[in-house]
């Protein structure tokens, strides 16, 4: 599991911010809640895939225990996956012919269509049949014409996401941020997200908690899985 060590500086600063407060939200209303999991794919998870993050297999009992906790109080789980359509090179031709070698480019086009190998989830991921399942096609599941999470959110009436999965400061970082902007309730788990290294995870959450996203343990998570006070009278 990733070592947590968020600077000084940025805890003076969110208490700063928040009155004194280390976290923004106190409860998180089952009904009112997504557990967003990230490309759990075997590209990123299994040992010997080009995408590999050896981190990844730490925090998939997190994932299934936040899963599962808040598919019990009534939450809405989304496993994300990350999805190349045939016209992703031209597209994205920034991220696919710039940014990437031509190596790395063909092992992603490879695995990350349709079919592909390490196109799946990893099986161990405590999935049940009333779970959604949705493609994104790029890093950001919220971004414009990525994904359709945020209509299918807005039409539950769901205003608070959990986001977890990998790579903490890629997919989940840009997933977490844009949420925030489009107005959700935003909450990245420390141990329950994985990036390639120890620094690029804290550096990561010390971005995010300073102001998009509170940041809490998966313990911590589920201790705040409560109906709101107006719901639990009804």
């Amino acid at each position: 599991m990733h070592k947590i060590a968020l600077p000084p500086h940025v805890l003076d600063n969110i208490e700063k911010r928040r009155g004194g407060r280390h976290h923004i939200f106190d409860t998180l209303d089952p009904a009112k809640t997504a557990l967003v999991v990230i490309d759990m794919q075997k590209y990123f998870v299994e040992p010997g895939m080009a995408g590999e993050v050896p981190m990844a297999r730490e925090i998939v009992p997190n994932i299934n225990r936040l899963a599962t906790a808040l598919r019990e109080a009534g939450g809405r789980i989304a496993w994300v996956i990350n999805h190349f359509p045939d016209d992703i090179c031209e597209s994205w031709s920034v991220m696919m012919q710039d940014i990437f070698s031509p190596e790395r480019r063909e092992a992603m086009l490879e695995h990350l269509r349709e079919g592909g190998a390490g196109h799946p989830q990893v099986p161990e991921l405590a999935t049940a049949p009333e779970d959604w399942q949705l493609y994104k096609n790029r890093f950001s599941a919220f971004i414009q014409g990525s994904s359709d999470l945020e209509a299918k959110l807005r039409a539950e009436g769901r205003d608070t996401v959990i986001v977890t999965g990998t790579l903490t400061n890629v997919c989940c970082e840009s997933t977490a941020r844009d949420a925030m902007m489009r107005n959700f309730k935003t909450v990245m788990v420390s141990d329950a997200n994985a990036a390639l290294t120890d620094e690029d995870h804290n550096y990561s959450l010390g971005a995010l908690v300073q102001v998009f996203a509170d940041v809490m343990t998966t313990d911590e998570v589920i201790a705040r899985l409560r109906p709101s006070e107006a719901a639990a009278a009804e």
